[in-house]
């Protein structure tokens, strides 16, 4: 009789996440030995088999039950339950045990990156295709578009490359949000993000720039301020212009969280002082005070287009989906002070 247990059973069983339990059952870091071992036993107490352990890799590769995908993403995205990037790492492998496709995950450290050392899923052969949530530099997209295996890039992606791609529609977020402060009367608007770090940074500080100039307002390349070094990492200190404007757009929930308590550290009140907007809406934008004003992605149907995209991929392997573009919407918080009213 063919086996039913599948690795979101045993998630759901111990309230775990099923990037969880590939680790623990594949032998991976970040699971506690105590963890571990329990994983271990629930599945082997429910009868589980992992579907693809003795495939011959040299098989041709189809789609459905037994396929094995990898996921990575860069170490400064691999933060901790309930980010965005934990989130819909989640999701996406939610989505795929549920057609009972193996998912394995790794983590590409700074150090990897910049060696362009490939993960280990790969050089051992030991997933049918790969997704890759979250940009890595350039010369590592190099060594990785080589790879022989259906590939889809997630929240970014990159024209030098034939590789399809899902992302959230960055460049209206950006536009939507700056024009929101200006309905709010702002006309003295900065932008906090590293703008050559991701296409998704880029796309919303573009979109930030072409409300400038629908509005006729200033750009002040002194309120563009970079929030992360070249490999991701957010800053946790900012050094802020000596003439600051009346709003910030951030290129994401956390960085606005951070711009407020930094801000808050100079003794300047948001928003009376000074009003910030953030983009994701996801956890810290709920848990700041004041709640931070952004731009919702939707991370349901980013997860959902990136299953179909990679299942297509692996039944055809000459189908090419492009760039898959999700639209999000504003979510008004108490992050911004309306101003248009004011003398």
């Amino acid at each position: 009789m063919k086996n039913g247990v599948k690795m979101i059973d045993i998630a759901k069983k111990l309230n775990v996440s099923v990037v969880t339990v590939s680790n623990a059952l594949g032998g991976k870091d970040g699971v506690s030995e105590e963890l571990r071992a329990k994983i271990r036993a629930t599945a082997d107490s429910m009868g589980y088999k992992p579907s693809n352990s003795k495939r011959d890799k040299k098989q041709p590769v189809n789609t459905g039950a037994g396929k094995s995908i990898g996921i990575i993403t860069a170490e400064c995205f691999a933060a901790g339950i309930g980010t965005f990037y934990w989130e819909l790492t989640a999701n996406i492998s939610n989505k795929l045990s549920a057609l009972d496709v193996y998912t394995v995950y790794e983590s590409i450290s700074v150090q990897n990156e910049k060696d362009c050392v490939l993960p280990k899923i790969l050089t051992e052969n030991r997933i049918d295709a790969l997704i890759v949530i979250g940009q890595l530099g350039q010369p590592y997209l190099n060594v990785l578009s080589k790879v022989e295996i259906p590939l889809v890039f997630v929240d970014f992606y990159d024209n030098h490359y034939d590789i399809d791609s899902v992302v959230s529609d960055n460049f209206f977020g950006g536009y939507v949000l700056t024009d929101y402060l200006v309905r709010k009367g702002h006309k003295k608007i900065g932008f906090f993000g590293h703008v050559t770090v991701t296409s998704s940074i880029n796309d919303r500080f573009l979109g930030y720039v072409k409300c400038l100039m629908e509005n006729e307002l200033e750009y002040n390349p002194e309120w563009v301020i970079k929030d992360r070094d070249r490999y991701g990492t957010i800053y946790s200190e900012f050094q802020f212009p000596e003439q600051m404007p009346t709003a910030f757009v951030c290129n994401c929930d956390e960085t606005a969280f951070r711009v407020i308590t930094n801000l808050k550290f100079k003794g300047c009140k948001v928003p009376e002082d000074i009003s910030v907007v953030g983009y994701d809406n996801f956890t810290v934008s709920n848990i700041c005070i004041p709640t931070i004003t952004t731009m919702e992605v939707d991370l349901e149907k980013m997860a959902s287009a990136s299953v179909e995209i990679i299942m297509k991929k692996l039944a055809d392997s000459t189908y090419s989906e492009g760039r898959r573009i999700i639209g999000g919407r504003l979510i008004e918080k108490n992050s911004v002070l309306d101003i248009s009213t004011k003398k």
